[in-house]
């Protein structure tokens, strides 16, 4: 990708105002009212910030209103006649085998904000700092970190890396034997890595205004992991305006990127070398990785995006030919590569803030505050939205797709699940 590339200028679209989102009309639903740990994603209002704020410090929130009704029309997806109000503890209702819902997955452990599939396993992340384990729409154990909030979960072979609250990351593995076991056989960084890192004064970096700490260490919620594991190489993009590069072979830190103004809430790695970062500064930045081990460094290439409204969430399709952005204003930007990376145009389907993405084939998923999760069909350059997931009471706040075993030659399914602030997992089958 060329360096000296020009920014691409964004047609103007609607900005958040949050005169207007702090208005928050009461209904019969439930309300669900942010904190700073509904979110992995921070949303800024940038005449807000300064300088010498950690985002943990008064960070502006855009308040929105969970109660509010979707604007769009019922979705012919959603299973009729169920009855959510049997939900209890390992709670699970059952729906027709069509596209559409299979199941509700529930337990009383707190928000969900972090989903992985593998297999035939779903691990979900509660504010309950539990890793839980569901096979077959079933819960079959669970694996705990003393500390910190499960907010990203990764899965790489028999490997899953947690990303938490107090900015570590742990990893933990299946046993080969029952894989539904799991046990802790690491951190990020280790504490020999702090202790030896601690004793030379050159390893600390300052973070705000007299405050110092170092330089391996997240000293802020992780938000989001991404893994290239090609190169077996770990990112992870914190609060604390950084993302960090980890070699999982030895939970070594190879760099630590100072990478935006404001959080990051979101980073994706693609194979040919690239990594996307999408922060609440409004922007969205490549990086292109050079050199190995110690000597490895990510520069700067191009800034794809820049404006008022909080990045959320980054998604890169399957190919790595296409790029996509969700916004705290409800809307989805995407680029595809040519010769170069050009702005695709703009997705427009949901009222309030996307918070997830994920693509499958050709398909793009988006979950959003207004409860909803929009499914969208790629034919060359051009999106269309196929139709509209509904059902949850609350935020859509993570989503995670694998294809369906035994489905016939000629079609192709996708099991959806997504996870919401209404502590419930939803399970979904799309046809592409």
């Amino acid at each position: 990708m060329p360096e000296n590339q020009h920014r691409i200028t964004m047609s103007p679209g609607p900005k958040v105002s949050t005169n207007i989102m702090q208005n928050s009309d009461s209904d019969s639903s439930p309300t669900f009212l942010p904190t700073d740990e509904d979110f992995n994603n921070r949303f800024s209002n940038f005449s807000g910030f300064e300088p010498d704020r950690m985002s943990d410090e008064a960070s502006p929130i855009l308040m929105s209103p969970w109660n509010q009704t979707t604007p769009l029309q019922a979705s012919p997806w959603i299973t009729r006649g169920m009855d959510y109000s049997n939900n209890h503890k390992n709670g699970v209702q059952k729906a027709s085998q069509f596209d559409g819902l299979i199941g509700s997955l529930y337990r009383e452990e707190g928000h969900i904000y972090s989903l992985a599939c593998s297999g035939d396993l779903l691990y979900t992340g509660s504010g309950s700092k539990n890793i839980r384990v569901w096979r077959n729409l079933k819960d079959v154990t669970a694996f705990k970190s003393n500390s910190g909030l499960v907010k990203a979960i990764i899965v790489s072979g028999d490997r899953v890396f947690t990303g938490h609250q107090d900015g570590k990351v742990r990893v933990w593995k299946k046993n080969q034997k029952n894989p539904t076991n799991h046990k802790r056989v690491g951190t990020f960084p280790t504490l020999f890595d702090i202790l030896k890192s601690s004793i030379r004064p050159q390893n600390y970096v300052e973070v705000k205004r007299k405050c110092t700490t170092l330089w391996i260490k997240h000293c802020d919620a992780i938000s989001c992991l991404s893994i290239d594991e090609h190169e077996g190489l770990l990112y992870s993009c914190s609060w604390d305006r950084t993302f960090k590069v980890w070699q999982t072979s030895n939970s070594k830190c190879l760099e630590s990127v100072k990478a935006h103004d404001d959080a990051v809430n979101s980073i994706v790695s693609t194979k040919y070398g690239f990594v996307f970062t999408g922060s609440a500064d409004g922007s969205v930045k490549v990086w292109k990785r050079e050199g190995t081990g110690k000597s490895m460094k990510h520069h700067r290439v191009e800034t794809l995006l820049n404006q008022e409204c909080a990045v959320t969430t980054l998604a890169v399709s399957e190919t790595g030919w296409f790029v996509y952005c969700g916004l705290s204003d409800g809307l989805v930007n995407f680029w595809e590569w040519e010769k170069q990376l050009s702005h695709g145009g703009i997705l427009k389907g949901h009222k309030l803030a996307v918070l997830c993405l994920s693509t499958a084939g050709k398909l793009l998923f988006s979950g959003s505050a207004d409860k909803t999760i929009c499914v969208w069909r790629r034919e060359g350059s051009i999106h269309s939205c196929l139709t509209v997931l509904t059902g949850h009471m609350g935020p859509v706040k993570c989503l995670a797709v694998e294809r369906e075993e035994g489905a016939n030659s000629g079609e192709v399914k996708w099991v959806v699940y997504s996870g919401s602030l209404d502590k419930s997992v939803k399970v979904w089958r799309v046809s592409e």
